[in-house]
């Protein structure tokens, strides 16, 4: 008996900051924002070389959520306000 597959969707968001031990607690501070979104965190990596390089993997429970989550204005605020240094990288990937 086939047993039905589900599908995780994600979204991942790549992005360098000027202070880590700066950023984190308002990153923190942002969870519900994400929560609403149904946004779940998997992992918060740091690159080995470069500690201030971040990925950030989130489960996204809605595809329209997390797209709109991205969208939001002020986000882009928050982001400049907390030390994200160039643009972003924003990515919702589907699950295969």
């Amino acid at each position: 008996m086939k047993t039905k597959k589900t599908t995780t969707n994600y979204l991942l968001i790549r992005h360098k900051v000027k202070d880590f031990r700066k950023w984190k607690p308002g990153y923190d501070q942002d969870e519900p924002k994400r929560k609403a979104a149904g946004l779940t965190e998997v992992s918060l990596m740091r690159n080995k070389k470069s500690r201030n390089d971040l990925v950030i993997l989130f489960a996204a429970s809605s595809l329209p959520k997390a797209r709109a989550f991205c969208a939001r204005k002020d986000l882009a605020v928050l982001m400049k306000q907390l030390g994200v240094i160039g643009k972003p990288e924003l990515l919702v990937l589907v699950g295969a």
